[in-house]
């Protein structure tokens, strides 16, 4: 990420978003971990949005088994460590309690709020670095775009494309290059060749359900055109189709409607 000399090295993702042996038992979710140089300020001295991230994923309700028994375990380890304000004040903000019911007629209380986006942000886009560097052995120079399928957000045509790039992925799995990682519970990933522009997409996905969409634009990368994409951000009425499903943009708007 930076020309500061690499004095350590650092797991991509975070060391903390794997369960430790001393809580699962002789089960090991720690096998054959990404690591790549670092210098102390990406690594180190990150170690508090380290935590956040894996108090900020743990939580999440669709997490798999591991997810859920992780954020119950070291999850609550960490935030016993804190002041009553904490998940408030870094987690969620408008942070509240709410009474949900269970698939098995039951009731759980659980946490709602707005993500901190900004962090949320900023710890993806150093493991994002760091994908890159250990899938092509080099330092990535450029734009990253990403999107976090797992938010819900309030734009209406940000929302939409959320689900049509989940569909993009699946379609094309066969494709591109295989889903890699050596603890799927916890992480697996996925890269896409490069299309016409040289941009290059990532896949990644914690805990079986939170998946994360990037889009690598190196410098040398071709500026994309794509006249659908003009459509849509020029406001117009616009339906792609994706395999047997439609795509709706722009859903409400009186602008001149495009296919």
């Amino acid at each position: 990420m930076c020309d500061n000399d690499a004095v350590s090295v650092e797991h991509v993702p975070p060391l903390c978003l794997f369960p430790e042996m001393k809580d699962t038992g002789e089960i090991n979710f720690r096998k054959n971990l990404i690591t790549v140089p670092s210098c102390d300020l990406h690594n180190s001295k990150k170690s508090d949005d380290d935590e956040f991230l894996m108090l900020s994923l743990s939580g999440l309700m669709k997490n798999n088994p591991v997810g859920q028994f992780h954020q119950l375990i070291k999850g609550n380890r960490a935030i016993k460590r804190k002041n009553k304000k904490f998940i408030e004040k870094q987690i969620l903000r408008n942070h509240r309690l709410q009474k949900i019911k269970t698939p098995d007629n039951n009731f759980r209380m659980i946490s709602v709020g707005n993500p901190n986006f900004e962090r949320l942000s900023d710890s993806f886009r150093h493991i994002a670095y760091g994908m890159y560097f250990h899938e092509f052995k080099k330092r990535f120079e450029g734009k990253i775009d990403m999107l976090f399928e797992f938010l819900e957000y309030t734009d209406d045509n940000i929302q939409t494309l959320k689900t049509f790039l989940k569909k993009r992925f699946l379609v094309e799995n066969k494709l591109n290059k295989e889903i890699q990682g050596d603890n799927p519970a916890v992480f697996y990933y996925q890269f896409h060749e490069p299309d016409e522009f040289g941009l290059i997409a990532l896949k990644m996905v914690f805990y079986g359900t939170a998946e994360v969409y990037l889009s690598f634009a190196s410098t040398d990368s071709k500026e994309p055109f794509d006249l659908t994409w003009k459509f849509i951000e020029s406001g117009i009425n616009t339906t792609l189709n994706l395999g047997d499903e439609n795509f709706i943009f722009n859903k409400y708007s009186t602008t001149n409607t495009s296919k």
